[in-house]
């Protein structure tokens, strides 16, 4: 079920992209999406295995709300890349609408589709409400999962009902998380795991051990398939890719608390040296910032420690061109061969 294109050199993780779909300063959500397209060509032309999107609401700098949609926009400018979510949190959702949403993109685009799945609700509490999303539905996540698979797969769980689209369809599942939860549930359903290492650092090694330890082969998948998520800003030099990073996390402190106003780069300086802002640039612990030896060395550590098959790689450049350059010199650093 988790095949690996043979741009891959034996013994090397393979390398994918989780492409958040920024809405940069002055940009809109329109730009944001022309960048998407932009990008799924680009990592499918130097040979990336896949291209995930992540569902997440009420976010002014994050464009991938209606995750299933952009996957059907840049799927009709792509051919062969694989596209899916990273991920669609089910309990915003029925899982006969996802097999309907993710049936309806696999029957468009045969053997291109994942549905990654996470337990979270991609939001705040307030947004919640507003989406008329019960807190406590996150509970039924396990048997949700399980629910969902039969909508895909030969035969539904629910008497009377069926996915149409989605039934044998097969899309591929994926577990993602942040904690040990995820890590066991896809050990105890024979699923690969996805871990968000790119922005919840802390649990990474304890839940890929708990998962290559429980795992249960199911007919889906035989061995443990571990992906995790780590931020790339690859440059031609170190002091370019130190400049894109301390734009990032200026932005992302100023963006985390809901400040209502631009801050000067002095201001964004001194929330970053608070408690608070400290916390939240610790969400970017796992990111590879630096020239092309340095990225190559960090990334390769990364695999080796985390002990993951695939690398998820989020690329925080603040402008296009230098998200594209990224990804070109991570191409170019793993010798990838494109289509």
């Amino acid at each position: 079920m988790v095949d690996v294109n043979d741009t891959v050199k034996p013994g090397q993780p393979a390398l994918s992209i989780l492409d958040l779909a920024i809405v940069a300063r002055g940009e809109t959500p329109a730009d944001a999406f022309s960048h998407s397209v932009e990008i799924a060509q680009r990592a499918e032309a130097r040979g990336y295995l896949r291209v995930w999107y992540a569902e997440h609401h009420n976010m002014s700098s994050i464009a991938s709300s209606a995750t299933s949609v952009l996957i059907a926009h840049v799927a009709a400018h792509t051919s062969t890349i694989r596209l899916g979510s990273g991920g669609v949190m089910l309990p915003n959702h029925s899982p006969l609408v996802i097999a309907e949403q993710f049936g309806t993109l696999a029957t468009l685009h045969p053997g291109r589709i994942d549905l990654g799945l996470g337990r979270a609700p991609g939001t705040d509490q307030n947004t919640m409400r507003a989406m008329r999303v019960n807190p406590m539905v996150s509970e039924r996540f396990p048997q949700d999962v399980v629910e969902l698979q039969g909508y895909l797969g030969a035969e539904s769980r629910i008497p009377g009902v069926k996915a149409i689209p989605g039934a044998g369809t097969n899309v591929p599942l994926f577990i993602l998380g942040s904690s040990l939860f995820g890590a066991q549930l896809a050990a105890r359903l024979g699923m690969p795991y996805g871990f968000a290492s790119h922005f919840a650092p802390a649990q990474l090694i304890d839940a890929v051990t708990a998962y290559r330890r429980e795992f249960q082969p199911s007919d889906a998948l035989s061995e443990p398939y571990v992906i995790a998520g780590v931020n790339v800003i690859a440059a031609d030099s170190a002091d370019a890719a130190e400049r894109q990073f301390r734009y990032v996390r200026r932005r992302r402190v100023a963006r985390f608390l809901r400040i209502p106003r631009d801050l000067t780069d002095d201001e964004a300086d001194e929330v970053l040296a608070s408690p608070q802002g400290q916390q939240i640039a610790g969400m970017m612990y796992y990111t590879a910032a630096g020239d092309p030896e340095h990225v190559r060395q960090y990334l390769e550590n990364f695999a080796e420690q985390a002990n993951v098959d695939e690398l998820i790689t989020v690329h925080l450049s603040p402008i296009i061109e230098e998200r594209l350059q990224s990804i070109d010199l991570l191409a170019d650093i793993f010798g990838l061969t494109g289509n």
